[in-house]
């Protein structure tokens, strides 16, 4: 469970309603931001990994963000979808230090809640389906920016009713610690904590309190892959919100993750994200 004394910030993107048939159908969807849906009518799939996940009516669902997945249905689907991030600083994010349910039964309030919340934003629906439509620098660059132009009250009860929605998940988290050997959660929290950083292996060993050949065995055990690879990983995932949300130069965001060889920072985002970075905040702004 959250404590009370740990901070959430959750910032707005889309909220919308959509009536499709079999037309909800996109592979290898991999956002930068979480999703909230509450279904409506009809049935649909949400694949993470290796499970599937039947989306039905009077439940809501959470996709964390960073989350590949593929969704599809084959039949009329109608839902209620909720975008946003979590704004962090060079903090340990929810969603890396807890497990969240993917599907909840809903209330009639959560689904007074969603409609209220379509209802102070109007004009926050997506123009386009596609995740490559709207899922890019520009557009997500006119997301925050229509946030800056909400009047106090509407940005605070939209806060609001994201808060409340998200409750409802947070109360069946379970931390991601409860299954990793106590010597990985200090050195992942390390990570997390100071991602900005220049991160050594010899440090986190250190901070283990075992040697860096048995750390690496241990990390790779736990976490399925190296400490290195998952350092970039967490640092390309906060270039991408960089990237996304800030006009910072590519040079600059290299080095405010610590990164001084820019080729070197290229090559892995192309490795963690499948483009440069360029291309990243560039292809749909051409």
């Amino acid at each position: 469970m959250l404590k009370s004394n740990e901070d959430l910030s959750l910032i707005l993107l889309n909220v919308g309603y959509s009536e499709l048939n079999a037309n909800w159908n996109w592979k290898n969807v991999h956002s930068p931001f979480a999703r909230i849906y509450y279904v409506k009518e009809g049935k649909a799939r949400t694949k993470i990994g290796d499970k599937t996940y039947i989306l039905e009516p009077g439940y809501l669902y959470l996709t964390p963000p960073f989350t590949l997945h593929d969704n599809e249905c084959d039949s009329y689907f109608s839902l209620y979808y909720i975008h946003f991030y979590e704004k962090v600083l060079n903090k340990e994010s929810i969603f890396d230090k807890y497990d969240f349910p993917i599907g909840i039964e809903a209330s009639s309030l959560d689904l007074l809640l969603t409609q209220r919340l379509l209802e102070i934003n109007p004009d926050r629906y997506l123009h386009h389906f596609d995740p490559k439509l709207y899922d890019n620098p520009p557009i997500f660059s006119q997301y925050i920016a229509n946030n800056n132009k909400m009047a106090l009250h509407s940005n605070i009860e939209t806060q609001g009713i994201l808060y409340m929605l998200m409750s409802k998940f947070l109360e069946l988290i379970k931390m991601k610690s409860n299954n990793k050997d106590i010597r990985i959660n200090k050195s992942l929290f390390h990570i997390h904590e100071n991602i900005d950083k220049d991160i050594s292996i010899d440090q986190l060993a250190n901070i283990a309190c075992i040697t860096e050949d048995h750390f690496i065995r241990l990390f790779k055990k736990e976490m399925n892959c190296t400490p290195t690879k998952y350092i970039n990983l967490k640092k390309m995932e906060k270039a991408q919100l960089f990237l996304l949300t800030t006009d910072m130069s590519i040079r600059s965001i290299a080095f405010d993750l610590s990164i001084d060889n820019i080729s070197y920072f290229n090559r892995i985002f192309k490795q963690h994200i499948g483009k440069t970075p360029t291309q990243y905040r560039e292809e749909y702004n051409r």
